[in-house]
């Protein structure tokens, strides 16, 4: 089973829409740490600095959601998105347009967490 033309443009649409939104999100988070003063008092620097450190968190997560976006564009075009990496079995409908960028399915999720548990203890 592949994944309906229909269903395949709703999804690369919802992907360019997320890409466009994460893009400006990243703007934005640029814009408020940059445009802040420097200088100040101790206090002042350590705010600043706090900032700093949720922006490059933020940024970081925003980055990783960018690339898995963008995989998922290329799954597109390349012929094998809405294939789970894990099972190799069609992902559900209904998670494919939920989280377009998804590479796992519902079970697929499940054995990798179940992998990465086992692993962590």
């Amino acid at each position: 089973m592949t994944v309906s033309e229909k269903l395949l443009e709703k999804c690369k649409s919802k992907l360019v829409e997320a890409k466009s939104d994460v893009l400006n999100r990243v703007k934005e988070a640029r814009k408020e740490v940059v445009s802040e003063e420097k200088g100040g008092d101790e206090a002042d620097q350590t705010v600043r600095a706090l900032a700093e450190t949720e922006f490059l968190s933020k940024n970081e997560r925003l980055r990783s959601r960018l690339m898995e976006i963008e995989q998922a564009l290329f799954r597109i075009e390349n012929g094998t998105y809405g294939v789970c990496e894990e099972t190799e079995e069609p992902i559900e409908k209904d998670r494919l347009f939920a989280i377009p960028w998804t590479r796992l399915s519902i079970e697929g999720a499940e054995i990798r967490e179940s992998m990465n548990y086992r692993f962590a203890q």
